[in-house]
């Protein structure tokens, strides 16, 4: 959630051609208008211009500190299918269009509002997977969720050892907030063969989904 608004000045003096409606819009609507819509989780939308201008430097502030968007894994640490953190390349140009005046740009630049996403659905069977925990029959990992009762503050970073030896990255969590604990679910199922060993480095079990094979 935002904690302040910062309402901007009219006469703000443009010095970026970074506009809302080439660049920046593209990144909410991609990232942000999940939750920041009419209807949605957030406390406000975020979906026109006029929402977001006085907002401008309170965005700013949020993603350079990553608290929004609400993620909380480390990105490129496993490929999830509902990943709506931001690259760095995208908190520099939001960055970038705050501090040049959060200029609107033309309207026909403007990309259409995207439909509300629907979360996927995984039918899979749960279990609470610990440090050393060996597989004695293959399957395709689905979705992980954090260990139940992990503190604010935490970090957690799970693997898995395939029997040859490679690593498959399968959750990395920094400065844990349990408020936006979520599952993650995998773009692609990963396949762990027999024998592939799980290491935890933190505290707890984490929860897998998984097909067996």
């Amino acid at each position: 959630m935002l904690l302040w608004a910062w309402r901007g000045q009219a006469h703000d003096v443009i010095s970026t051609k970074i506009t809302w409606t080439q660049e920046i819009a593209r990144i909410v609507y991609s990232h942000c208008s999940h939750c920041h819509r009419d209807g949605g989780t957030a406390p406000m939308a975020l979906i026109s211009y006029q929402q977001v201008r006085p907002w401008a430097k309170a965005i700013k502030e949020e993603v350079h500190e990553r608290r929004m968007p609400q993620w909380g894994a480390m990105k490129g640490f496993g490929e999830f299918r509902d990943d709506n953190s931001l690259s760095a390349e995208e908190i520099h140009l939001i960055a970038d269009w705050v501090e040049g005046g959060a200029p609107e740009g033309e309207p026909q630049y403007l990309p259409p509002v995207p439909a509300r996403a629907r979360q996927p659905v995984v039918n899979a069977r749960g279990q609470a997977v610990g440090d050393g925990h060996r597989l004695i029959r293959p399957l395709l990992l689905s979705a992980i969720s954090p260990p139940a009762g992990l503190t604010q503050g935490a970090s957690l970073r799970a693997i898995a050892v395939l029997p040859d030896g490679s690593v498959r990255p399968l959750l990395w969590l920094y400065n844990f907030q349990p408020k936006f604990s979520r599952r993650f679910v995998y773009r692609d199922p990963i396949q762990l063969p027999v024998g592939t060993t799980v290491r935890i480095d933190g505290t707890g079990r984490i929860r897998w989904e998984s097909y067996s094979q």
